[in-house]
C-alpha cells in the first residue's frame, strides 16, 4: 500500500517534469523562430523559471554527453531516463 502510494507520487512528479521539458522546448523554439519576441517579459520570466527548475537535472546530463553542436539532446535523455525509472517502478509494484 505504501509502495503503491510512493510509486504514484513519483509518477506524478515524472509527468510534471516531462511537461516542463516540453514547455521549455516549445518556448525555446518560439524564441528561435521569432514567433515570440524576447522582450516579452512574461514569457521570458516563465522560460527562466523553467530553466532554473530543470538546470540542476539537465546540467549533469549535458556534461556527460558528447558535444552535438547546436542540438541539445539532454532533455530527450532525461525523458527517456525518467520513463525507464517509471517502468522499473511499475515492475517492482507487481512483485
Amino acid at each position: 500500500m505504501v509502495l503503491q502510494t510512493l510509486i504514484d507520487i513519483i509518477n506524478m512528479l515524472v509527468n510534471a517534469f516531462v511537461m516542463l521539458i516540453i514547455v521549455q522546448f516549445v518556448i525555446g523554439l518560439l524564441f528561435a523562430f521569432n514567433v515570440i519576441n524576447a522582450s516579452n517579459e512574461f514569457v521570458v520570466s516563465i522560460y527562466r523559471s523553467i530553466n532554473t527548475l530543470l538546470e540542476p537535472i539537465l546540467g549533469p546530463i549535458r556534461r556527460i554527453m558528447p558535444a552535438t553542436g547546436a542540438i541539445d539532446f539532454s532533455p530527450l535523455v532525461l525523458i527517456i531516463g525518467l520513463n525507464i525509472l517509471l517502468i522499473i517502478l511499475d515492475n517492482a509494484r507487481g512483485l
